[in-house]
């Protein structure tokens, strides 16, 4: 199975990412904040990132945006149903590495119950 992750499943407008804060759901767990709204069948799973200045420099908010997509990217095959995913970035994950992020990530999804289960 391959795991790509391009730019066409991205969020990108300001519209997109309105719509999912307000007609989605939200859970805020670990250092990141998950907004989510479902998508009918045949839909791709898209993904946008928020990183605010609170977090830190250019430099802290661009490895938090990388190790979010990277963690979505390798864990996108384990959601059941396409949906419009949006994670916020919280000031936590500026000293985390990637097991932490990805732990923090799968709790959250887990936890709001948009993961497959696993036997």
């Amino acid at each position: 199975m391959r795991l790509l992750f391009g730019r066409n499943l991205r969020l990108k407008r300001p519209r997109e990412f309105s719509r999912i804060r307000l007609e989605g759901r939200r859970l805020a767990l670990g250092c990141l904040i998950a907004n989510w709204r479902l998508l009918p069948t045949g839909s791709p799973t898209r993904l946008g990132v928020i990183t605010g200045k609170k977090i830190g420099n250019a430099v802290v908010r661009n490895r938090a945006r990388r190790l979010l997509r990277e963690t979505f990217r390798r864990h996108q095959h384990e959601l059941p149903q396409p949906l419009e995913l949006v994670l916020v970035a919280r000031a936590s994950i500026a000293g985390k590495n990637f097991a932490g992020v990805e732990q923090d990530y799968l709790a959250a999804l887990r936890k709001a119950g948009l993961l497959k289960e696993t036997k």
